[in-house]
């Protein structure tokens, strides 16, 4: 059974005579009777290809095959439905020396250019993902062709990198330059009809017409237009530089040459080489081979580990199929949207019409955003089902409730809930305050009753917390970590303190920012130093983001639950919040907000000199977190340093170029943070007292 429904799955592919063939290692290759040669990767046991050592060896051995046996031309494609290739094996370079990379991808540029010179055409056939190395290993083919699904990219930027196998300098010659250089800087993907007008690839067919387009491309019938019209303007120095000049002040909007270097050496290639591709190639090779060293990259290759962990978190299928989400506001909307997106039958409830009407709106606008394809919105659109009787509760698999943080409304909702489910339905909350015990003892089966707790904007923020609670079953936990990784998030379990995770960890930034405006400090100076250190958002910038009334709240809520030593919140911000100048959602905070809700800063130049931002400024700001973090840790809130670490950085972007928290500690040293704990106690109080935790650390 487990072969034909796996010949099935294979039928939607093209393989033509390599169907059948024998793997040979993570190849199978086959001619046919027009001296067409098949060769397909399929690595035995994965479900995605990847680019290693063994696919790049294996591939010498069958083009010096191909050398001495030459066919009409060869066709190279996956027989992974996921996709072509989804990049080279990271784990190659973990660990390797500057010396042993620049060996490797010497090698692996052997290989390619020896399939470049192939004296036949070779056709790359594409389809799903084709990133990263994936992508050079088909640049390095005469044409490509993709199936319309194709998204291709160059993610290396991500991982502190650019292209090493040749992506630089082939990407430039076959694709418009600026495009392709401005594909290796974003690190996004590209649908494959933008591929075609950028050059990148030759034709655009359906899979069922595969076959004849390679066969096409083969003998001559489809012909690629000339790649050196599209780079003749580039050829010369001083047009690469005007356009680098650019580039790279685009590049420093977001980040620094020194945090993250990738992107300007990326620009510096291209610019003093850009016309030279042997020259190009070799620079390539010194770059890539020294950045891999960098604190950067490997820093920002552990954050993609950490992605890896929390992944590896499921265990199966969550086995649900509907979920039906109560209370219509803007969290629940966003969640219902998410999960209508993600392929899930939704059902949206609430008391009133108008706010669902208010949902519906919202989410068609972020599947429009998101999708980006009219019709994958409308189906997204048809899986969204508005239902203010609650009808869909009945059949639910999963009801997750999203009503305002009152503890005897979400009382209510929940038993009302409970109810109605029918039996193996999980019944979730969203709550990002209230204790989940006393939401779970209201219950008459409390075992099928978890948190779920999504962050704000559900669409950009990827960490869902898994809130656990003695009554809990693991069927229940394990379920809901499956379907948090089923809607492409990123799962962390944690136990039900005040706050959780995240928010126990980013309330002391944000008090600490509070009480330096308190003391006279600008509060732009704040924000900078705090964005000067790598966090995505200021502090106090954060606090007008999440809401003055709610940052209060939270911080009266840890004080008083958890005697969590926090600096007092200055009257005036609570005369603030009675006003109800509440921050951005209010268009006042700390902040004045333009009409795009952008807020109006002082020019950092324009602030007095006395104010400018230091050290102890940052470390005021910083090490309350890591502090909390080892406390959380300690207590056993959370599980490990990685689910720390990967909950800090992709629940609130913290620096990822650090690689989290908890790292960066380690590498600044346990005891040079302590000391400086200890410092900042001595002089500004007990709030910044070192957690006992440290010397589980050292």
């Amino acid at each position: 059974m487990d072969l034909m429904l796996t010949a099935l799955k294979d039928r939607e592919l093209e393989l033509s005579v390599a169907r059948n063939a024998e793997p040979d290692g993570n190849w199978r290759m086959a001619r046919d009777d027009e001296n067409i040669v098949w060769l397909v990767l399929d690595k035995p046991g994965k479900s995605v290809n990847t680019i290693d050592r063994s696919v790049l060896e294996e591939l010498d051995v069958h083009l010096a095959a191909l050398e001495a046996d030459r066919p009409r031309g060869l066709v190279l494609r996956s027989a992974k439905p996921a996709g072509f290739a989804a990049g080279a094996d990271i784990n190659g370079f973990v660990g390797a020396s500057q010396a042993d990379v620049r060996t490797m991808l010497e090698e692996g540029h052997r290989v390619l250019d020896r399939l470049a010179a192939l004296p036949c055409v070779s056709v790359a056939i594409l389809h799903g993902h084709c990133l990263g190395g994936g992508l050079e290993l088909a640049l390095a083919c005469r044409m490509r062709i993709a199936v319309p699904d194709t998204s291709l990219g160059f993610p290396e930027i991500m991982l502190g990198l650019h292209p090493g196998l040749g992506g630089t300098f082939r990407s430039i010659q076959l694709a418009d330059p600026l495009a392709a250089m401005g594909l290796m800087l974003k690190g996004k993907s590209i649908p494959a009809r933008k591929a075609k007008s950028i050059g990148l690839v030759d034709a655009v067919v359906e899979e069922r017409h595969i076959a004849n387009a390679a066969h096409a491309a083969i003998f001559g019938d489809l012909v690629r237009p000339d790649a050196r019209l599209r780079s003749k303007a580039f050829a010369l120095k001083p047009a690469r530089s005007f356009a680098a000049r650019q580039m790279r002040a685009k590049a420093r909007e977001k980040a620094s040459p020194e945090t993250y270097p990738a992107p300007f050496q990326l620009i510096d290639l291209w610019e003093r080489h850009g016309g030279q591709p042997e020259r190009m190639r070799d620079a390539e090779l010194e770059s890539f081979a020294a950045l891999v060293e960098s604190p950067t990259a490997q820093s920002l290759v552990r954050a993609f580990f950490l992605r890896e962990t929390m992944r590896g978190l499921r265990s199966g299928k969550s086995d649900i199929q509907r979920v039906h989400v109560i209370g219509a506001g803007a969290m629940g909307g966003d969640i219902a949207a998410w999960a209508a997106k993600e392929g899930f039958l939704v059902s949206l409830q609430d008391i009133a019409l108008e706010p669902i009407g208010r949902a519906m709106k919202a989410a068609s606008k972020m599947l429009e955003a998101v999708l980006k394809d009219p019709l994958k919105v409308r189906d997204a659109l048809d899986r969204l089902m508005p239902d203010p009787d609650g009808a869909g509760l009945a059949s639910a698999d999963l009801v997750i409730e999203a009503a305002p943080e009152n503890l005897d409304l979400k009382r209510r909702i929940l038993q009302d809930a409970e109810s109605c489910m029918k039996p193996g339905a999980i019944l979730a909350s969203n709550t990002s305050a209230l204790p989940l015990p006393d939401l779970a003892s209201a219950l008459v089966d409390p075992s099928r009753f978890v948190g779920i707790h999504f962050f704000n904007p559900v669409s950009r923020m990827q960490l869902v917390e898994i809130v656990r609670h003695d009554a809990a079953s693991d069927e229940t936990l394990r379920r809901a970590i499956n379907f948090v990784v089923e809607l492409s998030r990123l799962p962390a379990p944690v136990q039900p303190t005040a706050g959780f995770l995240v928010n126990r960890a980013l309330t002391p930034y944000m008090a600490e920012a509070l009480k330096l405006v308190d003391e006279g400090v600008p509060k732009e100076r704040i924000d900078a130093a705090a964005e000067a250190f790598g966090m995505p958002m200021g502090p106090v910038e954060l606090a007008d983001q999440v809401g003055l009334d709610i940052a209060v709240e939270v911080a009266e809520t840890l004080r008083e639950r958890i005697a969590m030593p926090l600096p007092e919140t200055p009257t005036w911000i609570k005369d603030m919040v009675q006003d109800g100048r509440l921050g951005r959602k209010s268009g006042r905070g700390l902040y004045e907000y333009d009409e795009t809700g952008r807020p109006k800063k002082i020019a950092l130049e324009a602030l007095p000199d006395g104010s400018k931002a230091n050290a102890d400024l940052t470390d005021r700001l910083i090490l309350p977190m890591l502090n909390t973090l080892v406390a959380c840790l300690r207590e056993g809130v959370v599980d490990s340093e990685e689910i720390a670490d990967g909950a800090m950085v992709f629940g609130t972007g913290f620096a990822p170029f650090r690689g989290g928290p908890l790292r960066y500690a380690r590498q600044r040293g346990v005891n040079e943070i302590v000391a400086r704990l200890r410092d900042l106690e001595a002089r500004h109080g007990e709030r910044f007292r070192p957690d006992i935790g440290w010397e589980n650390l050292r």
